[in-house]
């Protein structure tokens, strides 16, 4: 069986997309790059066992737009996945044919009609925070006799006080960290190599000193992780798993003293608590948005539940803030077109 030419170079894409570029410029998240293989090992497996294609016959052709679609009612009706699951599986699809269309121009079609293919509609789901006693609990809970446990609660104070994602927070090298100024910061990198300060309350400073000094030592090197695995050194991050097993084992022992706390506790939760508190303590939502790394205020409102009138005040204090810095154009000056378009006059 002779295998087709385009069939190789596809395969080789799709090796080097899963094993080089996803996880060394793409993302660190580990549920991320699990997502890729996964989508494209079913679609890979609905190639193979509903349209009959083999090492033959793999083309540019498999991946058009009448393939793909069939493949979301296949995802449907043969694996009973929901709407938000195709979605999910869609938007990985779409990742690897931009990254196809990057390295062959001969396939960049194929990401532009991947791209028009419409997203299922579906309910998107409430993401529960903690109450303020929950998160209190919780800090309660380790054991600051044992490093393991001072070690978990400056975690816990960090990932709640800055509300940062797991991945930025497992991601945080000690470069990053800058503790002794007179406001206190960590720089952070979020999505899409997205930079942003966090300023850190005087416990989470204090706390994170102490760490640094027992884990760290007296000259930390800028490279090493903040949170590193006891197995790989400062070198290796702590992993997700290890993570969500530590904050499960803290839910338990909480949420005997506190019904408030879920046994299914998981890290995100207290991202969306300090949001949900920082709303109540009367913070501007647009603040809020900046803190969470958030591109669109869009997404902080539906994060959030915003209501109606949340929503109407966060958009009033939008709009005052344009007002103060930008002229309105009908209020023109000298009336000169120059000035209306915003450009300089060229006039001598």
């Amino acid at each position: 069986m002779k295998i087709g030419n385009e069939a190789l170079v596809i395969a080789r894409h799709i090796s080097d997309f899963l094993n080089t570029y996803a996880p060394s410029q793409k993302t660190a998240s580990m549920h991320t790059l699990k997502s890729y293989q996964t989508s494209l090992a079913l679609y890979i497996s609905f190639l193979e066992s509903v349209k009959g294609i083999n090492q033959t016959s793999l083309s540019k052709k498999c991946f058009e737009r009448p393939f793909i679609e069939e493949w979301l009612v296949w995802l449907v009706a043969s694996r009973e996945c929901g709407p938000e699951t195709c979605n999910n599986r869609l938007a990985s699809l779409r990742v690897f044919l931009k990254y196809l269309g990057s390295r062959d121009i001969q396939f960049l079609y194929l990401f532009n009609d991947a791209s028009a293919i419409d997203r299922k509609k579906c309910q998107r789901k409430k993401v529960n925070g903690l109450s303020r006693d929950a998160v209190k609990t919780l800090m309660a809970c380790p054991d600051t006799k044992t490093a393991s446990g001072r070690r978990d609660l400056t975690f816990m104070i960090l990932l709640y006080g800055t509300a940062a994602r797991l991945d930025e927070m497992l991601s945080l090298k000690a470069g990053q960290l800058h503790l002794e100024q007179d406001k206190p910061n960590a720089t952070i990198i979020g999505k899409g190599n997205k930079v942003r300060t966090l300023y850190l309350l005087p416990k989470a400073a204090a706390h994170l000193r102490k760490y640094m000094k027992e884990f760290h030592g007296a000259d930390p090197n800028p490279e090493s992780y903040v949170f590193y695995s006891r197995n790989t050194g400062t070198t290796g991050k702590l992993t997700q798993p290890a993570i969500a097993k530590m904050l499960r084992k803290y839910a338990r022992t909480a949420h005997e003293i506190c019904s408030d706390v879920p046994l299914t506790l998981h890290a995100h939760q207290f991202r969306h608590a300090k949001a949900s508190h920082w709303l109540e303590d009367g913070m501007n939502i647009v603040q809020i948005s900046f803190l969470l790394g958030h591109e669109q205020l869009q997404t902080t409102m539906v994060y959030l539940n915003i209501t109606t009138e949340q929503e109407a005040k966060a958009l009033a204090t939008l709009e005052s803030e344009n007002d103060k810095k930008i002229q309105p154009k009908w209020k023109n000056a000298d009336g000169s077109l120059a000035n209306f378009c915003g450009v300089k006059s060229m006039k001598r």
